[in-house]
């Protein structure tokens, strides 16, 4: 693979089976390298064949009405000021139907149970900066009086309020949650009467990471708080109207293993910790995010499991694994009776095509990925479990062809609550593509493994020898003496994010790595704390201390404190729309580096936020390949 085989991918996910239970709805994405942009089309499973449903090129999020007579979703035109809006289609098809004018779009939508109606997240600007022009708001000072006021892959977000509408054919939009909150994930009530979504309202919010839950009547009305304050992903209903959420009822559970509940007499019961496996995660993100139902009523999610992604029905304490393989599942829907599902998914060698399954069998619907299939040549990696001093670290050696000796790529991931799994990753192919040996591996601090793994970090990242750290040394040197053909003698290293943050721990400890690549990294904790949109609690999570008197902790934690012992060329990646990581954390190695001394440069990424990598423009993405593959074949 190389780098301008991006241009070549396909996205295929959030899948949607028609009430029929025959025909599936689902989206796909592809990558325009020549316009430099992303164009989204819904595309229909008839029962026979696939075919693109709407034009694009922007459409998303298609959702079936109960009847199965219309087809919702979010539709944005070509430009990037044009912002996604309700459009319904029949389904038999025709021209789609734009119902919404928000002045900064949609969100989230979801058919009411009769199928008259759809609640939606609508955005649009607050009283102060409704009527201005566009030129007007840039010129206009910010007067901030809450947190967050911006967000990564969002701007800022003072200006605007995020709020629950109704929407219905020729009728106004009407506002269920007005006020100063925002809110999110709405969804209904078998009863058609209420809707229940999530929003932070408590005094605390913006330093904490605290949500809750909420319900409120479709006819008017106060939203009402449903249990008290957590850290909520999703919430739905059951078909017997049992609320459920997905998250976890302390505000500061995570990281930890992120949990399924159903609400019970007045209180949250845990369905799913007894598995100590993830029903959420980050990497690939999950679409939809919430359980869906068995025609029995039984819940049907997803399980995290050491770099693969499950679907399975949670019996009781038991959780029975409905698509499970070497793969990681993307998305899934059920057949309305539960006895299908359809679903997306990924494996080494397929960047993801729509699936069905259904009696103990599965077949493959779609081929929307044949031509990258076809062109590009991949190579299937090894999975390893290499035994250090502190015990087993599990992670993939991705080999080229041929008996050569073969220079070496450390790959570590971001989050530290994320994983490398067993899906294609178009960055492993392509740097095994340019002849390199891929190593990666998921350390302590990792999903996937349980909430004694994911939490082992914690408090750890001020200590001169944290876990990770560890086990990352520990995997690579295993790695090492395992594989003849890797080339001791020139191993690079790699992260972004919190993989940005523990390369540079890495080179401070370990000067046998000839090459380092360093991007969007929290290299500084006190800066960070008060520039990152998740800045004024992240550091309570991990760090477990915060300003002001925290202030020693979290500077021994910090990359900074510790880059004084670093000697190896550090090429450093950043982008100045990065709001979860600002770049300011990238201009701060740079200059520290370069005082002492380190041959290292500033690779800085202009419009883009922290989701570049993945995201970014088209072409961003390609000059990134082709820098870092530049950078380590000068040093490497």
């Amino acid at each position: 693979m190389q780098p301008v085989d991006v241009g070549k991918l396909r996205r295929v996910w959030d899948p949607r089976i028609h009430p029929d239970g025959r025909r599936v709805a689902f989206t796909v994405t592809a990558v325009d390298l020549e316009g430099d942009r992303y164009v989204s089309e819904i595309w229909l499973w008839d029962g026979e064949s696939a075919r693109a449903f709407t034009g694009g090129p922007k459409d998303t999020s298609p959702r079936w009405s109960p009847d199965g007579s219309h087809l919702a979703f979010l539709r944005a035109g070509p430009e990037d000021s044009d912002k996604p809006q309700v459009a319904v289609i029949a389904a038999d098809g025709g021209e789609a139907t734009v119902m919404t004018e928000f002045s900064l779009g949609v969100s989230a939508l979801e058919w009411s149970p009769d199928g008259t109606r759809l609640v939606v997240v609508g955005t649009t600007w607050t009283d102060d900066w409704a009527d201005l022009e566009d030129d007007e708001r840039k010129r206009r000072p910010r007067r901030i009086t809450e947190l967050p006021y911006r967000g990564d892959n969002q701007g800022w977000l003072h200006d605007r309020r995020s709020h629950v509408y109704v929407i219905a054919e020729d009728s106004e939009p009407v506002c269920l949650t007005p006020g100063e909150f925002d809110e999110a994930s709405p969804t209904w009530h078998p009863s058609g009467d209420r809707v229940a979504f999530i929003s932070a309202r408590h005094d605390s919010r913006g330093l904490d990471p605290g949500s809750q839950l909420f319900e409120v009547s479709v006819d008017g009305g106060s939203a009402a708080p449903v249990g008290d304050v957590g850290a909520w992903d999703s919430v739905s209903y059951s078909p017997d109207g049992t609320l459920h959420a997905v998250g976890h009822t302390g505000m500061y559970d995570w990281p930890g293993v992120t949990t399924l509940f159903r609400r019970d007499g007045g209180e949250w019961m845990d369905l799913t910790s007894q598995h100590d496996r993830g029903v959420s995660g980050f990497s690939p993100p999950l679409v939809p995010p919430t359980p869906q139902w068995s025609g029995d009523g039984v819940p049907v999610g997803y399980l995290v499991d050491s770099g693969r992604t499950r679907v399975v029905r949670f019996e009781g304490e038991a959780a029975v694994t409905l698509v499970g393989g070497d793969r990681m599942v993307t998305g899934f829907s059920a057949r309305p009776d539960g006895s299908a599902l359809a679903f997306t998914a990924t494996d080494y060698s397929d960047p993801g095509e729509l699936w069905w399954s259904e009696n103990g069998e599965e077949r493959r619907l779609t081929s929307v990925n044949e031509g990258f299939r076809s062109s590009v040549s991949l190579v299937e990696p090894e999975e390893v479990t290499i035994d250090t001093e502190d015990g087993p670290v599990h992670g993939w050696v991705y080999l080229p062809p041929g008996d050569d000796p073969v220079k070496v790529l450390f790959n570590i991931h971001g989050g530290p609550a994320s994983q490398y799994g067993v899906g294609m990753f178009d960055e492993f192919q392509v740097y095994a593509g340019a002849g390199y040996a891929v190593v990666a591996c998921n350390p302590r601090g990792s999903d996937g493994y349980g909430r004694d793994h994911v939490r082992a970090v914690v408090g750890e990242w001020q200590k001169d020898d944290p876990v990770d750290l560890r086990d990352l040394r520990g995997f690579i040197a295993g790695v090492l003496d395992r594989y003849p053909r890797l080339d001791r003698d020139h191993v690079g290293v790699m992260g972004g994010s919190y993989g940005g943050l523990i390369t540079i721990r890495i080179l401070a400890v370990d000067d046998s790595f000839t090459s380092a690549v360093s991007e969007r990294g929290l290299y500084d904790w006190i800066s960070f704390a008060g520039a990152s949109d998740i800045g004024p609690w992240f550091d309570k999570l991990y760090v477990d201390a915060q300003l002001p008197d925290g202030d020693q902790d979290l500077w021994r934690a910090s990359s900074l404190s510790h880059a004084g012992s670093v000697a190896t060329p550090t090429l450093i990646i950043h982008s100045d729309s990065d709001f979860r990581t600002p770049i300011d954390q990238g201009q701060q190695l740079y200059v520290l580096l370069r005082r002492l001394g380190v041959e290292t440069e500033l690779l800085w990424f202009p419009g883009e936020g922290h989701e570049m990598s993945r995201s970014g423009k088209p072409r961003h993405r390609v000059e990134r390949f082709e820098a870092i593959l530049d950078w380590h074949n000068r040093h490497c």
